[in-house]
């Protein structure tokens, strides 16, 4: 698995065209596209939320920094030892901003799940909807001025784990691995 992209580099990147708090939604919307849609088929820059397009990066450096995301991320999510991570501001950073990034990271999700017309979210298991309607209730989620910061901190790792397991497990559901038949796999040739 290739070394994962640093979330302070790549905030870094997008400060430079002026959506440094846009990058854990990006990635939200980045791993829900590619559930439903084949990573060749995603104009990764399309997925930067802006209201004017000609203020969107066109450089090479840009393009071939958020492929080599989309491919990380990609390699994560079929990760089968669960190693896929959200990007998230780390723990270092206060807890009111990392929950807004958690919600962002899921408002994103549930936008790059609802780029393919025509998905049918009656069609995936029972457990797969139950995530993606978690995921829009985390959308919500916020902490207030007079709860336990210890709590919370756990609650908000809760949240992350489940987020991070549940995205994983969507993608694999919409990305099924072929199985061999038992039969065909003892079979000399």
């Amino acid at each position: 698995m290739q070394e994962p992209l640093s979330y302070d580099d790549l905030q870094e990147v997008f400060s430079g065209f002026g959506r440094a708090d846009d990058l854990s939604e990006y990635h939200g919307a980045l791993c829900g596209v590619l559930c439903v849609n084949k990573p060749e088929d995603i104009d990764l820059l399309r997925l930067i939320d802006a209201d004017d397009e000609s203020a969107l990066p066109s450089d090479a450096k840009t393009r071939a920094l958020l492929t080599t995301l989309r491919d990380a991320t990609i390699e994560a999510l079929q990760d089968e030892d669960l190693g896929f991570e959200l990007l998230l501001p780390d723990d270092e950073t206060a807890l009111v901003p990392r929950v807004r990034a958690l919600g962002a990271w899921c408002q994103g999700f549930l936008y790059g799940l609802a780029s393919r017309p025509g998905l049918d979210l009656d069609k995936l298991s029972p457990e797969a909807r139950e995530i993606v309607h978690d995921f829009s209730q985390f959308t919500q989620a916020a902490v207030g001025e007079d709860d336990d910061q210890n709590v919370e901190e756990t609650a908000y790792a809760e949240l992350v784990e489940y987020v991070r397991v549940g995205a994983q497990l969507l993608y694999m559901e919409m990305h099924p691995r072929p199985t061999l038949d038992p039969a065909e796999s003892n079979h000399l040739h």
